[in-house]
């Protein structure tokens, strides 16, 4: 089967991103381009968290009451939240309604200013786990990578929950810490310019 998706402009796409409408502007404008604000980077680990067991169509339909729900992902604001915040979460029909994800993002905040106060960001602990190109398999190839596990290592070891190695590569993906649009997608070239463009933080 081919890894590829011909999109309604005739050019070739990573299959997936045919799986439903709303899939193509995110494929296109953000998947595996490089980031380095904590903010998007702390919303996106917490989206794959809710992610798990379900589809990102779901995730995706819900971002903006996600964002709405969880003060932007302000870490600093949700560090703050406690039981009445939880109680009120569980009560929002516009998330996923999941009560160990919702605690867990909560005290994922609080983990993340402790690594931004270590590392000066989040940004900067998230980077340096960036794998270098020669390593990688061939694109979308794989379930996860080696960095991912060893990503996911850290950050458990340092308390934070609902991040398994699945979960961290499709982190690493999203937010361009590896290039892994397939070989002869038409935003590849773009996410791979973009990343040589991208000052590490």
């Amino acid at each position: 089967m081919s890894s590829l998706f011909i999109g309604p402009d005739a050019q070739p796409r990573c299959r997936w991103c045919g799986g439903a409408p709303e899939f193509l502007a995110y494929h296109d404008h953000e998947w595996g381009f490089p980031v380095a604000d904590d903010r998007r980077l702390f919303e996106k680990i917490s989206l794959e968290a809710f992610q798990s067991g379900l589809s990102w169509r779901t995730i995706l339909a819900k971002r903006e009451h996600f964002r709405e729900a969880f003060a932007e992902f302000d870490v600093a604001q949700l560090a703050t939240y406690g039981p009445a915040e939880v109680k009120r979460l569980l009560a929002n029909p516009g998330i996923v309604r999941h009560r160990g994800k919702i605690e867990a993002t909560i005290h994922n905040a609080s983990r993340a200013l402790e690594l931004a106060a270590e590392h000066g960001s989040l940004a900067a602990f998230f980077w340096r786990h960036e794998p270098p190109a020669d390593t990688l398999p061939e694109p979308q190839s794989v379930n996860t990578l080696p960095a991912a596990v060893v990503l996911s290592k850290e950050l458990k070891r340092r308390g934070w929950k609902f991040v398994g190695p699945t979960t961290v590569y499709a982190f690493m993906q999203a937010m361009g810490l590896v290039n892994d649009h397939a070989s002869g997608c038409s935003v590849r070239t773009k996410a791979a310019a973009a990343r040589r463009a991208f000052k590490r933080p």
